[in-house]
């Protein structure tokens, strides 16, 4: 095979794009490489023609551990399984940045795999990911309208005049900026966005995008020149119209059935029977002139342009607001005694109840993954079950739905999530759909951000969301605030957008159609803010603030940080000291290598005297510091008091009292408490402690001495 190369600069590296070296028998393949990150995309196209009734395209997104060096950590298993969510992610961006330009009259099977061959740890493989599957679509014969390009958009606010977006920045420049946008475009048109935000603006959010679509002309420009060398001629597709003559009697003898049908999807998010069962009466009337399955399409088509004409003409949605008018909400926190936080949001028909709970450091989730191992202390996930649709179905492991609709209320909600510093708790939620009709993902938010505060979580700002619908017939374009299941289905645009009173924390967009301009995408923003400000107004109203106080049932966790030369002190030789103080106290205790401990508890008071026992640990004694201390053993000559947990010092005899004292038991018992002071510590490290203040400290105390033998001496002379 002869192997053809395009590449380009982007963000100050480059991207390289290479045709011929690998998957010859694919119906087409792209190696692309950006740093030391490859992948390859290949496209292959059944021969035949697929029998569903939706567009037959599959993305799966292959991560292979070897790219990073890496072998999978668990001990009988080394083949990687099923894919990460954090996969199912990266698929579901590149879907969604190349299904809108299909030919949806091309009906056979397209399956794309990526597989991650290498990662260099700077460069992400998502954006690279995308831009192959777009120029491994380009080069092929298959009737797709692209290329796009795709751009992963950083922002720092501006000093001194600089530029504050920059292109793909890297694993080390990420946490420094307060946008993570990425952006698939046309030459003409955004076709798709997903970002997380630090309560952005959304001027700059929406600069961000413009400066996105941009840098994606370079991208489109260097696929348009591999596509000249090695493209293959696309396939001429032929429109499959249906019968007009069809169309027309239906329209005509059927119009008031099909309104009622409208009417009985309102409150609905799927379709039910109706327009199967007005099939079946139509194909009995018509069974020799027409075939059913045309009928049904007839149907459908009719259904979709009843809906679109009256909202484009009329102004006039399935259920009768106007196009900027949000469905009545509702809210309520606390309704299950037992979890630490639970909370219910619900938007018209669309319902969702929320659960938070707390849990200690050490229940952080351990991500593998070709880049390495990371830990995820905030975690959203959400579940759809088939009652919420009024249906029978699968139960059991997430859909890639529902881990994509559980990752995008996760990403609204972190900008405001506490530190660990100032909260230390892993912390997950759950959001259970028990209605559906339109936007979950945003009434996940909208719900989690209330279960949030109803747990005692002190969040940053409270945050909303939802989605702005569009019908749009080429020349006319209106939006709709706050899309329910019947105008997501027949529309052209879902766009998500979720942020606080301050600014944007997330956005997605998925389109129907071939793109939006930036005017567009301007006014949607603008349309978003107004929703999103009156759902906080709502939530608001339900539960102004978190709760000063967390659940009696949800674990104390306190914080030591201990210098790491303090470490092996606070562990013990062996473990010895922590195992005490775990078996003393109950708690979970976790010591991070940078000193960081922390202790996990139901019992408040065990995980106080834990917290004390380590602080104990590393404290630097000094003299003349007076302590409480209890009294924990006796010998002949003084005694042991602990002063600290775990940090005991001895009172000598002559420092209990200004008299002579020849038994320590007659001044102190075991268990007693009583007040010392540091006199000093000695080279070896021992605490020397005096129960003498004041005046009395000054004065010489006697020295104990035995009782002088008969003959005037206690020991026998020396005889030279």
């Amino acid at each position: 095979m002869k192997t053809i190369s395009k590449s380009v600069e982007i963000g100050s590296r480059t991207l390289t794009l290479e045709v011929g070296r690998f998957a010859e028998q694919a119906t087409s393949a792209v190696l692309a490489r950006y740093g030391d990150t490859m992948v390859i995309a290949t496209v292959v196209a059944a021969s035949n023609e697929s029998k569903l009734d939706y567009f037959p395209l599959s993305v799966e997104y292959v991560e292979r551990l070897y790219a990073g060096g890496r072998i999978k950590g668990s001990r009988w298993v080394k083949r990687e399984g099923r894919p990460s969510d954090d996969a199912i992610l990266k698929a579901r961006l590149i879907d969604r940045s190349i299904r809108p330009l299909f030919d949806k009259n091309y009906h056979h099977d397209i399956q794309v795999i990526i597989t991650v061959l290498s990662v260099d740890g700077e460069n992400e493989p998502d954006i690279l990911a995308i831009i192959a599957t777009s120029a491994a679509l380009s080069i092929s014969p298959l009737p797709w309208n692209g290329p796009v390009g795709s751009v992963r958009v950083g922002y720092i606010p501006p000093q001194n005049g600089n530029q504050p977006y920059f292109s793909n920045p890297g694993t080390k420049e990420m946490p420094l900026s307060d946008l993570d946008l990425i952006v698939s475009a046309t030459a003409e048109k955004v076709v798709m966005l997903e970002a997380g935000a630090k309560e952005l603006p959304d001027e700059i959010v929406l600069n961000g995008i413009r400066f996105g679509k941009e840098e994606t002309e370079k991208i489109i420009k260097c696929i348009n020149e591999l596509t000249k060398v090695v493209g293959k001629e696309k396939i001429k597709m032929e429109k499959n119209t249906l019968s007009e003559k069809l169309i027309k009697i239906l329209e005509k003898e059927y119009k008031d059935d099909i309104a009622d049908i409208i009417l009985s999807r309102v409150a609905k998010e799927r379709e039910g029977d109706e327009l199967v069962l007005l099939t079946d009466t139509i194909a009995k009337k018509y069974s020799e002139e027409y075939d059913r399955k045309d009928i049904e399409k007839a149907l459908s088509t009719l259904f979709d342009k009843q809906i679109r004409y009256d909202i484009l003409n009329k102004g006039k949605r399935p259920d009768g607001r106007d196009t900027q008018t949000i469905r009545p909400i509702e809210g309520e926190v606390g309704l299950l005694p037992r979890t630490h936080g639970s909370a219910m949001f619900k938007r018209g028909q669309t319902q969702v109840l929320t659960v938070a709970t707390l849990g200690s450091p050490s229940l952080e989730q351990l991500i593998e993954s070709p880049e390495g191992e990371t830990a995820k202390r905030y975690m959203h996930h959400y579940s759809m079950p088939p009652y919420s649709v009024g249906e029978t179905g699968r139960v059991g492991f997430p859909s890639r739905r529902e881990i994509g609709h559980g990752a995008l209320a996760e990403r609204a909600l972190l900008p405001v999530i506490p530190s660990q510093d100032n909260f230390p708790y892993t912390i997950r939620l759950v959001s259970e759909v028990m209605s559906s009709n339109g936007s979950t993902s945003m009434a996940s938010t909208c719900g989690s951000t209330l279960a949030l505060m109803d747990a005692g979580v002190p969040i940053k700002n409270p945050v909303a969301g939802l989605a702005i619908g569009l019908i749009s017939d080429g020349k006319t374009n209106v939006l709709l605030t706050d899309i329910i299941g019947i105008e997501d289905f027949c529309g052209d645009m879902d766009f998500k957008v979720a942020g606080t009173k301050d600014g944007i924390t997330a956005i997605q967009l998925d389109v129907k159609i071939d793109g939006l301009s930036m005017d567009l995408i301007a006014e949607t923003l603008t349309r978003a803010k107004d929703g999103r400000l009156h759902i906080l107004e709502k939530m608001l109203a339900v539960l102004p603030t978190p709760r000063t106080s967390l659940s009696q049932y949800a674990p104390k966790v306190a914080m030591v940080l201990v210098p790491q030369d303090k470490i092996g002190e606070v562990i013990g030789p062996g473990g010895k000291v922590i195992r005490q103080i775990i078996a003393d106290t109950g708690c979970d205790i976790n010591v991070d290598d940078d000193g960081k401990v922390t202790i996990a508890g139901t019992d408040p008071a065990k995980v106080e005297i834990a917290q004390k026992w380590v602080a104990g640990i590393i404290k630097e004694v000094k003299p003349e510091e007076v302590y409480q201390g209890i009294v924990k053993r006796i010998l002949p000559f003084g005694a042991f008091v602990e002063i600290l947990p775990g940090k005991e010092g001895m009172v000598h005899v002559s420092q209990m009292s200004t008299e002579f004292i020849a038994d320590p038991t007659t001044v102190v018992t075991i268990g007693q408490q009583v007040t010392v002071r540091v006199l000093e510590m000695d080279l070896q490290g021992r605490i020397n402690l005096s129960m003498l203040f004041g005046e009395d400290a000054k004065k010489r105390p006697p020295q104990a001495r035995p009782p002088r033998r008969e003959g005037g001496y206690d020991r026998p002379r020396r005889r030279f």
